[in-house]
């Protein structure tokens, strides 16, 4: 049996390090809060080499006597609390005292200080946690941390950190929050040798929003602010039509520290509820403040998750702060000035007017020859009006339709006839059409048919064409055809060939090959609300389809039996995406991945990335949008091929009809036809694509059954 001993010092430091270093952003995170704790006012960032190599922390804080500077690189040192009592009300970023021994255990460590009025500073080095001699040196007031070769003592941690530009992207995700929640200190951020961070420090947090997530993001914002049990809420939150893609541009502060919380989100997302798009979410820069003895911050190592004491309240601060904020930019604007009231120094020139005062001014002319009241500018706009060809309605005889243009790819998707179709009705006012109002008998004779939809072009024509028609009443019977009108000629029948003598010696006497029968296709009754497609089947069962869905799943099965990569398209004018700092750079690592998926991506600088082609089922206005959805694929660690059907699902989605759009009947009945064959049944998310009405179901609603 093993014998308990204590573990020596060194080793119990280094696992202590482990639950407080994870990467070179929580060595950042400890050092700026203490920097924050002391009162700086200006805090700057130096990292090298994503911070594994070099990380340098410069602020104007109160710094530390040279007589507790050994002192302050043990575990459990701290002057942020004094007694137990302490740890129900933390006011403070760092209250445990484990930063600096963990920091100074797994790496090479140097402190340089001096406190204010001091007349000299001091200076400390660690290595591996073993500290050497303190020495009086020159400083500047406040404090300089520099922490050299991150994990050089502990191998099994070094070959766990990532790219250094995932490091990087890290730290500077980390500055973004710390900046945002403190506005009133100036952050600066340099890695290698280039600021890429700098904020004011004025108090004022929309001047650190700009600086920190850019000018895009800030123009997005609507202010808001809420009070009540004791919970208040302040900060920006994006508009209803400015959602994103993901949750990362959500920031949320709890008295100044930033946090993760599924509280708050679920508290911002149901304040947008009916109000955002589907699929998308709202970015925002909350800070929640409420006494620190309802709020307990030592559940985490690294305090980035808190325990509300009372969560229902903060929940109700948060969602009632959002909407209410959110309706105030929804208030009726001002009703413009009346048409008299409007100033028009030039009489000559375009006036503003009302259509009763204009029914007032204007001047009718007499008639002349024409109709009562109308001038010669008004017969003349009739004549070209009279004069431009009838656009049928939708129950005439042929119909030829618009939409918008993404829908011209659909005929080619599903391999039916062209966007704008002449099609022939089936069916005498059905919504997709009826019979022509003549048709055309052998030997040229017009056949007048019955039922046939009577517009005023197609009445015309069908008294125009027909034998007789003139001088044939409504109403009055069809007059007998004379004995000497030549009769309609019967069709010649087809001449069977004969069957060589060869083939007959090898038929099997008694066997007949028979043909499976076709089941007859769906009627189409019409379509309600732009969006579903009504038809009828044989065995009277009603069915609906969503044409959005069912366009969906041919196109998401179309590009997933492709294996050769999505098809591009070269943009006219690159776009620039601004995803954040840290999902721009897992987009930079797997720039291979993305020109796998028809995305040619490169660096612009700054947490930018430049796209200059993407793929062709993708809309160019999608593209930060299909980008952001990429990038959370990256950070939850999925797979190729998971992010590969993903970005597929996106693509289907964007290509596809949009309920709301004006199909055509062309295209209405290649979509049925999937469906009836059973190679449509529910489109990529797992929605149904069409659902069925029985006749009984139809009979019961009508109290007849």
């Amino acid at each position: 049996m093993p014998h308990i001993q204590q573990l020596e010092s060194y080793v119990a430091d280094l696992i202590a390090a482990g639950e407080v270093v994870e990467r070179p952003a929580s060595v950042v995170k400890e050092l700026v809060e203490n920097a924050i704790d002391a009162g700086a006012t200006a805090v700057v960032v130096e990292i090298q080499r994503g911070g594994m190599g070099l990380i340098r922390v410069t602020d104007n804080g109160c710094g530390i006597a040279p007589g507790e500077l050994p002192t302050a690189f043990l575990r459990h040192a701290t002057s942020k609390l004094r007694t137990a009592a302490d740890l129900g009300k933390i006011g403070t970023l760092g209250f445990r005292g484990e930063a600096l021994a963990a920091i100074s255990a797994v790496s090479r460590t140097d402190i340089l200080t001096r406190q204010h009025q001091a007349q000299i500073g001091a200076s400390l080095h660690l290595e591996g946690g073993v500290a050497g001699e303190v020495e009086s040196v020159g400083a500047p007031e406040g404090t300089t941390m520099l922490v050299r070769d991150l994990f050089y003592n502990t191998p099994a941690r070094l070959k766990f950190m990532r790219k250094d530009s995932a490091e990087t992207a890290a730290v500077a995700g980390l500055m973004q929050h710390l900046a945002l929640s403190h506005p009133d200190i100036s952050f600066k951020f340099i890695k290698d040798g280039t600021e890429t961070l700098h904020t004011p420090g004025d108090g004022k947090l929309d001047s650190a929003i700009y600086a920190a997530l850019g000018r895009d993001f800030a123009r997005s914002l609507v202010a808001v602010e809420g009070r009540g049990d004791g919970v208040s809420v302040s900060g920006f939150v994006t508009k209803p039509l400015m959602g994103r893609g993901s949750r990362s541009m959500q920031t949320f502060f709890v008295n100044g520290r930033y946090i993760k919380s599924q509280l708050l989100t679920a508290a911002l997302e149901e304040g947008y509820r009916n109000q955002i798009m589907k699929g998308k979410f709202p970015g925002c820069v909350l800070s929640v403040t409420l006494p620190v003895t309802a709020v307990d911050v030592n559940v985490h190592p690294a305090k980035t998750q808190v325990k509300f004491a009372r969560e229902r309240e903060v929940f109700d601060a948060v969602y009632h702060t959002v909407m209410d904020g959110l309706d105030a930019q929804g208030a009726p604007v001002p009703a413009p000035k009346a048409a008299e009231q409007v100033v028009n120094p030039r009489q000559d020139f375009f006036q503003s007017m009302d259509a009763k005062t204009f029914r007032e001014t204007a001047s009718p002319a007499k008639p002349q020859g024409g109709r009562p009241g109308w001038n010669t500018e008004q017969r003349s706009a009739s004549r070209v009006a009279d004069s431009l060809p009838v656009r049928p309605a939708y129950g005439s005889g042929t119909q030829s339709i618009s939409r918008p243009k993404a829908a011209a790819g659909l005929s080619s998707a599903l391999g039916s006839a062209p966007a704008s179709v002449t099609a022939p009705r089936e069916r005498s006012g059905g919504a997709l059409g009826g019979a022509p109002a003549s048709v055309m008998a052998p030997g040229n004779r017009t056949v007048k048919t019955s039922g046939a939809a009577s517009g005023p072009d197609t009445a015309a024509q069908g008294r125009s064409t027909a034998p007789g028609a003139s001088g044939t009443l409504p109403g009055s019977a069809a007059p007998a055809r004379k004995a000497d009108t030549p009769a309609v000629p019967e069709r010649p029948r087809p001449v069977v060939p004969a069957i060589p003598a060869e083939r007959q010696a090898l038929e099997i006497p008694g066997q007949t090959a028979l043909e499976p029968q076709r089941e007859e296709p769906w009627r189409i009754a019409g379509e309600v609300l732009h969006t579903y497609i009504v038809c009828e089947s044989g065995d009277g069962v009603v069915w609906l389809i969503d044409k959005h869905a069912a366009h969906e799943r041919i196109n998401f099965d179309r590009l997933m039996a492709s294996q050769e990569p999505p098809m591009r398209q070269t943009l006219l004018v690159p776009v620039a995406v601004e995803p954040g700092r840290e999902e721009a750079a897992l987009l930079l690592e797997n720039l291979p991945q993305l020109e796998h998926l028809g995305f040619a991506c490169e660096d612009f600088g700054d947490g930018t990335i430049l796209v200059r082609e993407v793929p062709a089922d993708i809309d160019p206005a999608d593209t930060a949008a299909t980008l952001e959805e990429l990038a959370e694929d990256l950070r939850t660690g999925r797979s190729t091929d998971e992010r590969r059907e993903n970005l597929l699902h996106t693509m289907a989605c964007k290509a596809a009809i949009k309920g709301g759009w004006t199909s055509d009947p062309a295209e209405l009945r290649v979509l049925v036809d999937k469906v009836q064959s059973g190679e449509v049944r529910f489109c990529p998310h797992g929605r149904p694509v069409a659902v069925k009405l029985t006749k009984y179901e139809l009979e019961k609603m009508f109290k007849r059954a």
